[in-house]
């Protein structure tokens, strides 16, 4: 009769418990299209070292960034149907899916997060993503009527490409991870968006003319597939709603300091960065959101936002 040494008794034991430790560890898989220099990325580190640390290891997440699993759009479309368990999007990308969330503001953050959840989508919270400002290749952009005729590439959202229309300039939807080579060939004449995106994209090496106009806070929302969401234990989903709330502390303390190195840093590199009078673009797209209050569901979330100040 074959007699097992205590050596190797030893190591099978430790196998059979490696091998429950992985049974019993549920991974997350996280996917979004930013580098991993982004506060958003570091936020969402944050948010798997502590969903690990609160639930005893019972959780852990993998990240993947820089749109290695799709686009923004591409990513809630597997939310949706299951293959990938979170993303994070702009609230613009996420208003084709719901179109509540062509408005925003704290008060109602809450109750636009809960209206995800009939598209297979669970609103876990909002990362800040600052305010939108306009950069171009060849001139600056003083006022509105500069756009004129331009090729402004925008994010996949009616809003964004209604705006840029009104302000005469000719919107263009170009994923993310192809507008450097865009701008860089003159597919496109400029963009718009954050300081820390267009910093960490190296966009400022193609655009030299930054115009800080601000026209859209639009802040970034974290989302899990409902698919996952609704097997969990109402335990782990207090366990993963607690990481996000402390994810999203983090992740705004990171986003500030970031905002301003990103600007400086950009300036340094021979950007031209000026500020224009915005009353002249909020007067010129007061058109846009004119339109958006006619639809009922939308106008009811600005009565509701103007109650609140």
């Amino acid at each position: 009769m074959f007699k097992f040494k205590p050596l190797i008794i030893f190591v099978l034991l430790l196998s059979f418990i490696s091998c429950d430790q992985i049974k019993s560890t549920k991974i997350i898989r996280l996917g979004h299209g930013l580098n991993t220099g982004h506060s958003v990325h570091q936020g969402m580190v944050f948010f798997g070292e502590k969903l690990q640390e609160i639930s005893g290891g019972k959780f852990k997440v993998q990240i993947y960034p820089s749109q290695q699993l799709g686009t923004e759009r591409q990513c809630l479309e597997l939310l949706q149907i299951g293959s990938l368990d979170m993303t994070k999007v702009s609230a613009g990308v996420l208003e084709n899916f719901s179109p509540s969330f062509r408005v925003l503001d704290g008060p109602v953050g809450e109750e636009l997060l809960n209206g995800t959840e009939k598209y297979w989508l669970k609103g876990l919270g909002y990362y800040d993503s600052g305010s939108r400002s306009f950069y171009t290749i060849d001139k600056p952009i003083e006022n509105p009527n500069d756009l004129e005729g331009l090729k402004i590439r925008v994010m996949e959202s009616q809003t964004a490409i209604d705006m840029v229309k009104s302000f005469g300039g000719s919107p263009t939807p170009i994923s993310w991870g192809e507008l450097y080579t865009a701008l860089q060939q003159g597919v496109v004449d400029g963009a718009e968006n954050n300081p820390p995106s267009f910093y960490l994209s190296r966009h400022y090496e193609v655009c030299k003319y930054y115009i800080i106009d601000e026209h859209t806070v639009l802040p970034d929302v974290v989302l899990m597939s409902t698919h996952l969401w609704n097997d969990l234990s109402n335990q782990e989903q207090e366990w993963i709603q607690k990481a996000m709330d402390l994810s999203v502390v983090e992740q705004r303390r990171l986003w500030l300091k970031s905002e301003l190195e990103s600007l400086e840093a950009v300036k340094a590199a021979g950007v031209q960065v000026s500020y224009p009078d915005k009353s002249n673009f909020a007067e010129m797209s007061r058109s846009v959101s004119d339109q958006y209050a006619q639809d009922p569901l939308i106008k009811s979330f600005i009565d509701k936002i103007k109650n609140t100040q």
